[in-house]
């Protein structure tokens, strides 16, 4: 973005998204200043490039969000949506170097050329064009080469805005219910419950910032897994309670709001439910001293 006059001897423009400043006359002229001069910081100019500066940061938020959204649940997408935003340095960034499949093919999305076609590299090393209908962002529970994916993006200095392949996962328990036993119970996970909080408050604002919704008792996230819909929730302690709280069991329901045994949870709603557990036992309190 250009310069813009703002005013008798300044110039403004969006600078790494912050509104900057820069003397057009005396020994300063063409110099960026290191903070708005008095004179401007009521100028028109700069309160029109601060609006935009704002818009700028959520339209790149709401990109990381829906980039996200199509990964967690693999959803395909059209090559040609890709192609169609890939101009806008907003999805661009959150695009690249994103693991896609397409045409049987595995690899880092690089680049869109000007006819459409996606550029991937490939595990073996390869650059590849890709133009089928769709192409998905698979979750890293699915794909079979994860460790080799690794390996390679650390060979390519990759770094991915939505966190796909160092995603942490777990990969679901195999459950054996013999015919005629008791049916299978709903799976419910213990493995990151008690993790105590000051209050109730905090443990659902650490829940709200790491992107999961509170509803009721429960910090949730629901997930869609192989054309299904899986809640996932932890209970984080009553909605008007602000006192000490503790983080509760997992577990996860369907869309009629039916308690799923393990054998009903996809790998990767499986997964996320257990991510969201993790991070949010991670934020306990933590004793100190020697008997801790």
């Amino acid at each position: 973005m250009g310069w813009l006059a703002a005013g008798d001897g300044y110039e403004v423009a969006l600078v790494e998204g912050r509104v900057a400043a820069r003397a057009t006359s005396g020994r300063a002229a063409g110099r960026r200043l290191k903070s708005l001069p008095k004179q401007v910081r009521e100028h028109p100019e700069v309160e029109r490039l601060r609006r935009l500066a704002e818009w700028l940061d959520r339209h790149e938020a709401a990109c990381v969000a829906r980039v996200d959204a199509w990964m967690v649940s693999s959803l395909p997408v059209p090559t040609e949506l890709v192609a169609r935003v890939w101009p806008d340095e907003a999805w661009r960034s959150v695009l690249r170097d994103l693991v896609v499949v397409g045409d049987d093919e595995v690899g880092f999305l690089r680049d869109v050329t000007d006819s459409g076609e996606l550029r991937v590299v490939n595990l073996d090393g390869e650059t590849v064009r890709l133009s089928p209908e769709t192409v998905t962002l698979p979750h890293p529970v699915l794909l079979p080469d994860l460790e080799e994916l690794r390996e390679f993006a650390a060979e390519l200095g990759v770094t991915q805005r939505v966190e796909q392949i160092h995603r942490a996962t777990w990969g679901r328990p195999v459950d054996f219910v013999e015919p005629g036993k008791q049916e299978e119970k709903a799976a419910e996970v213990k493995e990151f419950a008690g993790g105590r909080f000051a209050s109730r408050f905090g443990l659902a604002a650490r829940a709200t910032s790491l992107g999961y919704r509170v509803s009721g008792g429960y910090a949730t996230c629901v997930v869609r897994d192989a054309g299904r819909s899986a809640e996932a929730s932890v209970w984080i302690g009553e909605p008007y309670w602000d006192g000490e709280t503790e983080t509760g069991d997992l577990t996860w329901r369907d869309r009629e709001g039916r308690r799923l045994p393990s054998r009903e949870i996809g790998p990767v709603a499986w997964s996320e439910g257990m991510r969201m557990a993790a991070a949010l036992y991670a934020g306990r309190d933590v004793e100190k001293g020697t008997n801790a």
